[in-house]
């Protein structure tokens, strides 16, 4: 098949919706399919991806809205900075927006693909590809608008959207010949009316691609564990794990990939160091320091319409998982990991729909429905 990908995020990028663009991109064209792919091209990385997966990347073009830097040694600038980012996140979905017209302009160039897939977040990516697909030049003959986290009825923001964006999500549902979310829970998060139109299509990846030798590893001398991903205060929240962790004794040592180091580093300072922060590093060499901790760190979300990607790849490294509960530590089992006890890990259950190889027959098994 011809097949039409639209995101906003891909590969080098570090995060949940690059790889999923990534990985459809990647097994796509593996399986023999003729794949395109529109995105902000990266020059220095995309033309050897190119080559090395035979596939087609096309740029979307240099986005002119930045987000609005808010770090300033000014308490008073820096409040000033977040309410104005705030502010226009909140009316107009800065600087995400321009997406839409950067989608919509490109695909009045393209036509003839039997499957179009566009990726959110962001959601205005979809809202370009509704505003650019009318009868006339439906640009691929079936449209699956790929939603890793809900828009209107998202309940992981403290401010909720303005009623107006409501008629931008309608639209695009309403054009959409399939809505794709990860999880069943998701579904309530979208208008009823649409409901008959989405397909539970899970995180996908490549699990032979990852190489990683479990028996390898080692007991670290002291409880070495780790997390990966960003945080929501009040909704995927750490600190009350950092509150019990800090008033231990016992030695230890948390290691955070996550770039929420204003959240992080009082823990820093007050455990003298065994709160450790860590930039974001490539997914396959983050997987490799993962493998190396005695167990891995998931925070729950609060809500039940996400679920945190960053399970599978937790699942790859063979590591076991303490699963945490924001509003509610488990101390018992937080201590029984620190003694080295996993009973009460986290238990993974049909490992096997994340497979890329599944993900994707799921996505072409629509473009037949259509």
């Amino acid at each position: 098949m011809k097949i039409l990908i639209v995101s906003r995020s891909f590969y080098p990028i570090n995060t949940p919706r690059s790889f999923r663009t990534t990985e459809l991109v990647k097994e796509f064209s593996r399986q023999g399919h003729d794949v395109t792919l529109l995105t902000v091209r990266n020059e220095k990385e995309h033309p050897a991806f190119e080559r090395e997966h035979g596939v087609t990347i096309k740029d979307l073009g240099p986005l002119a809205f930045s987000d609005i830097d808010t770090s300033s040694s000014v308490k008073a600038v820096n409040l000033l900075k977040r309410a104005a980012r705030r502010g226009l996140i909140q009316f107009f979905e800065y600087p995400n927006i321009e997406l839409m017209w950067r989608v919509k302009n490109k695909l009045r160039e393209e036509s003839g693909y039997d499957l179009m897939i566009s990726i959110a977040v962001p959601h205005p990516t979809h809202w370009g590809v509704a505003w650019a697909r009318d009868k006339n030049h439906p640009v691929a003959d079936t449209w699956v608008a790929d939603c890793g986290d809900p828009f209107m009825g998202s309940d992981m923001d403290t401010f909720k959207k303005l009623f107006y964006f409501k008629y931008f999500e309608k639209a695009f549902c309403r054009k959409a010949d399939a809505i794709s979310v990860p999880i069943e829970g998701a579904i309530e998060a979208y208008y009823p009316e649409f409901h008959h139109k989405i397909e539970v299509i899970p995180q996908g990846f490549n699990f032979e691609e990852v190489e990683i030798d479990k028996e390898a590893y080692n007991p670290n001398e002291v409880p070495t564990f780790a997390y990966a991903g960003g945080f929501i205060p009040g909704m995927r929240d750490p600190r009350k794990f950092l509150d019990y962790l800090a008033g231990l004794d016992a030695d230890w040592k948390f290691i955070l990939y996550s770039r929420d180091r204003e959240l992080l580093e009082p823990y820093v300072k007050k455990t003298g160091g065994k709160v450790e922060v860590r930039d974001y590093i490539p997914r396959k060499e983050l997987l490799r320091e993962l493998s190396r901790m005695d167990f891995l760190v998931n925070f729950e979300n609060s809500s039940p319409r996400m679920l945190p990607s960053k399970l599978i790849d937790y699942y790859l490294t063979g590591r076991p998982v303490l699963s945490v509960n924001g509003s509610e530590v488990d101390t018992e089992a937080l201590d029984r990991f620190l003694d080295r006890d996993y009973s009460h890990k986290f238990n993974y259950e049909s490992i096997d729909r994340y497979r890329i190889g599944r993900v994707c027959d799921k996505f072409l098994q629509l473009c037949v429905k259509s």
